[in-house]
């Protein structure tokens, strides 16, 4: 079967259904969080929209709790797990066209999602359809998990998989070609400052939503005398190429800084607009904790994602570097500040030993260091035969070699017993997830349908 043939005979019907669900704005939403709308309705929206697609398909559907759901075909004892997420970080600023629209221009489809996760998912789904429409009999079930909440916890999948078999095995279309084998370990630390003045000259700081992204904007409101304080201001931006605002408001100054949003597995990537605003501040603050803060966050972060300040930088072979994306700064006067931070660790990272050390070094400026949540490695040898699979799979598909690879980033091949991250990013893309202008390669979205329906063959049936 000319697997590519077929793909592109689907291309219209393709970007026409992804640009719809691009067009539901499926981000996390706390305040309308319910049990019939457990992360809020748009998340949910968009899993209903992908379950009507599969129902219309003559395939078998479940909703689970109105966390995840499942689309399923063939027959068999063994189950194909293909897991995506149709849920998404939030847009943030700066966007060329509407983020929740699916414009297309020059052979890429724009958009939130549009690479992370429902380009992809959505390239999973239509190999799917190619398979069942070839009349390919299929000796295992093959079964799409939809998850909503992969951006912010996975509560989705452990959910589902509380009510639901475990694969057998399978592949989450949320990365890289050839094949992840490796991903880091996952963890949230929360370091806390909470030695105070009465009269705090920095009354709140405030940077990043998520941990999963770098901060494209840091706002301080500050109180105290300093006549230079604006030109200075003036001055750091210039030399850092970087874009924000001062604003007086009564007895206190309001300053603003614009970063560059990124994905956290590489805060390389990305300007953190938190950092860069202590660092600014750590030369005009005086008081103790403002003081504590900002020096803190300066002197651990800028210009360092390894973790040198706190001993944490470590690598291996398998997997790379250890890296630490401060995600959420805050301080109140009142209260203290915490910075929060994705610590994407190596496979082979001693993590409780490391940690423990980490904490007893920043004891003693007065630092408290928690473990917020953590997730573990994952990581699958070469040897295994569903890794020579879908070798087989991409090298004939794409006439290259499948070389493995290791992520920093968390994808839910992490929860299978026995999976791994395939596609859909293609060697040499840019990684646009999290970014401001994400979008989708057309040609490399129909070249992974075609690898997808490849790998279900290859996977599930006696043909390829």
């Amino acid at each position: 079967m000319n697997w590519m043939e077929e793909a592109k005979n689907k291309q219209t019907e393709l970007l026409t259904d992804l640009q719809q669900l691009i067009q539901i704005p499926s981000v996390l939403d706390e305040e309308q969080s319910s049990s019939s709308q457990p992360f809020g309705p748009e998340p949910l929206k968009a899993l209903e929209w992908m379950l009507q697609k599969g129902q219309e398909a003559g395939m078998t559907v479940k909703n689970i709790d109105q966390m995840a759901g499942h689309i399923e075909m063939g027959e068999g004892e063994e189950l194909l797990g293909i897991l995506g997420h149709v849920d998404v970080v939030p847009a943030g600023k700066g966007w060329t066209y509407p983020p929740f629209e699916g414009h297309i221009e020059n052979d890429r489809l724009y958009g939130r999602g549009a690479i992370d996760d429902k380009g992809p998912t959505m390239a999973a789904w239509m190999a799917m359809k190619l398979v069942k429409e070839a009349g390919i009999p299929l000796n295992k079930r093959v079964r799409l998990i939809i998850g909503t909440d992969e951006e912010s916890g996975f509560r989705c999948v452990e959910r589902y998989f509380e009510k639901e078999e475990m694969p057998h095995i399978g592949f989450a279309p949320d990365a890289d070609f050839p094949i992840i084998n490796a991903e880091k370990g996952i963890a949230t630390l929360r370091f806390t400052t909470t030695k105070l003045d009465e009269d705090e000259q920095l009354h709140s700081f405030q940077a990043g939503t998520r941990t999963n992204m770098v901060p494209d904007l840091a706002t301080a409101v500050v109180q105290l005398k300093h006549d230079t304080l604006e030109n200075d201001f003036e001055q750091f931006k210039k030399e850092h190429n970087l874009q924000g605002s001062v604003a007086f408001e009564h007895d206190v100054v309001v300053l603003t800084l614009e970063g560059k949003s990124a994905h956290a597995m590489e805060p390389n990537e990305g300007v953190n607009a938190g950092v860069y605003l202590a660092e600014f501040l750590k030369g005009i603050v005086t008081t103790s904790g403002s003081k504590t803060f900002v020096d803190f966050v300066s002197t651990s972060f800028l210009n360092d994602s390894r973790g040198h300040a706190f001993a944490l930088n470590y690598q291996d072979e398998m997997s790379g570097d250890t890296t630490l994306n401060a995600g959420i700064l805050s301080f109140d006067s009142a209260i203290g500040g915490t910075v929060d931070v994705s610590l994407r660790y190596s496979v082979s990272f001693e993590f409780d030993k490391n940690v423990t050390k980490c904490q007893t070094l920043l004891r003693e400026n007065s630092i408290s260091v928690d473990v917020v949540s953590n997730s573990t490695p994952h990581y699958i040898e070469e040897s295994d035969e569903l890794i020579q699979s879908l070798s087989r799979v991409y090298e004939r598909q794409t006439g290259e070699k499948a070389s493995l690879l290791s992520i920093g980033g968390g994808t839910y091949a992490r929860v299978l017993t026995k999976g791994v991250a395939f596609g859909m990013l293609f060697p040499g893309e840019k990684d646009v997830a999290h970014q401001v202008d994400e979008f989708v390669d057309i040609p490399n979205l129909i070249k992974a349908v075609a690898i997808y329906a490849d790998a279900i063959c290859e996977l599930a049936s006696n043909q390829s």
